[in-house]
């Protein structure tokens, strides 16, 4: 058996989990779970109907099935659903829900002017960690990832949230949490903010020349000994656009067998799951008809 074998099978035993052994099952771990059986070709109702049960009135999905808010993670649940949605058609209304919601909400726009204190355009919006704050590099990036696989890529939204994560890039390359120049201060990128704001931008075009010192800087900073969770965001943003290193797969294996060792979390055994098929994102499938409703939708969930 392949080590990837392996943590296909390790995961399919429990696909709904948390960030660590034995924590609460939360949204982010468990969506990732199924986008990463879903990418293996195995089942992953059990995790998508815990999903669908987590989803409230309004389309959102909290951190886990008791916190409610914030609900940032909405738009991994609907990567997940989506994933799921070319052979399995119970989870459109949890879809639509979910796509509405996330069009509805968004971040606050700033007042302060760009200037050599604050580096980047405030009046900008997309999306936050919590509602109402100021617009944040990764809950945008995971928004706008799903509402492009939702065929929502020429929405007034998504073009803001892609002029938003350009503008946030850093001079040299790369991205952190969301600010570039801080009282004069250039800041430093980070992994997993520059992987999931690739990720975001796969399919952009007109930004291909932009981003070029953000794949740099990606190329040069992984290797086996960078943190798993980072590890897997930043080869799935260069595997997004063509740039995937010849020595990821051997990396992952060794990213895997320290998560074995260390914790056998499943949020990362789904990281790293996903991101050894990063060349075939599940997610990826045809563009299917989520047309946002203005009654409420009642789910037809085959989920026991």
């Amino acid at each position: 058996m392949s080590w990837l074998d392996e943590a296909i099978d390790r995961l399919a035993e429990n696909p709904i989990c948390g960030y660590y052994p034995d924590a609460k099952p939360a949204v982010e771990p468990t969506a990732m779970a199924a986008l990463a059986l879903l990418s293996a070709g195995r089942s992953a109702d059990r995790a998508l109907c815990w999903l669908a049960q987590c989803q409230a009135d309004d389309g959102s999905l909290g951190i886990d099935a008791e916190k409610i808010s914030p609900r940032w993670p909405t738009g991994w649940a609907v990567l997940a659903w989506l994933a799921a949605s070319s052979s399995d058609s119970s989870f459109e209304s949890a879809i639509r829900r979910a796509v509405r919601w996330i069009l509805s909400t968004r971040a606050e726009a700033g007042t302060i002017e760009q200037s050599s204190f604050v580096g980047h355009d405030a009046s900008l919006e997309a999306w936050s960690w919590v509602e109402e704050t100021h617009s944040w590099i990764e809950p945008t990036s995971i928004n706008l990832t799903a509402l492009k696989a939702a065929d929502r890529h020429d929405h007034s939204r998504c073009r803001e949230a892609v002029r938003l994560i350009v503008d946030r890039m850093l001079p040299d390359g790369g991205w952190n949490y969301g600010n570039t120049v801080v009282l004069g201060n250039t800041l430093r990128p980070h992994i997993q903010p520059t992987g999931l704001a690739l990720l975001a931008l796969y399919g952009e075009p007109e930004v291909a020349d932009r981003i070029a010192p953000s794949i740099d800087y990606l190329q040069k900073e992984l290797n086996e000994r960078v943190a798993t969770a980072s590890l897997c965001y930043g080869l799935m943003g260069l595997t997004a656009h063509g740039y995937r290193p010849s020595r990821a797969d051997r990396w992952l294996e060794t990213a895997f067998r320290r998560t074995l060792e260390r914790d056998a979390s499943g949020y990362k055994l789904a990281l790293v799951v996903l991101a050894a098929s990063a060349d075939r994102f599940p997610w990826e499938v045809e563009p299917k008809d989520v047309a946002i409703e203005t009654k409420h939708l009642i789910g037809s969930l085959t989920c026991v």
